[in-house]
């Protein structure tokens, strides 16, 4: 069983991420109040796990607000989890896909962006499926049933 470490809003599109002890997933759109809301892409997820192996192949030492996802996860491994449906606290979202690591990336640390091509280091974008609030500490598990 896993566990939400961490929680970001993005203000705007390339702005800064506000770090959040609790934020609303609302479907159709992801986190209430983030810059980038809306179709497949409506939350992004990253393992801390997989960003510790990252700072660690680049020589970074990167706090993992510096990969601009949404939600980091401890405990959860998301390579090649496209289709499957996670449990966080009481919501559920769908992995629709890997999250490609931008030019911002290279920016933070060099070699991070080539780095992160592999094993889906850039983690994963998911749709919400069931409302609700997540927080800091919420257990994380995958759903059984991904039929959904």
């Amino acid at each position: 069983m896993g566990q939400l470490v961490a929680i970001f809003l993005k203000r705007f599109h390339g702005g800064p991420m506000d770090s959040q002890q609790s934020a609303q997933l609302l479907p159709g759109i992801g986190l209430e109040g983030s810059a980038d809301r809306g179709g497949r892409r409506q939350v992004t997820l990253m393992s801390l796990k997989r960003w510790e192996e990252l700072m660690k192949q680049v020589g970074g030492n990167l706090d993992p607000g510096a990969r601009r996802a949404n939600l980091v996860l401890s405990d959860v491994n998301l390579e090649n989890s496209r289709g499957r449906v996670l449990c966080i606290g009481s919501c559920r979202v769908r992995i629709a896909g890997e999250t490609r690591p931008c030019e911002q990336m290279e920016e933070a640390a060099p070699g991070l962006q080539q780095a992160m091509r592999e094993r889906w280091g850039g983690g994963a974008y998911a749709e919400v499926l069931t409302a609700g609030t997540v927080a800091v500490g919420d257990e994380v598990s995958w759903d059984a049933d991904t039929s959904q």
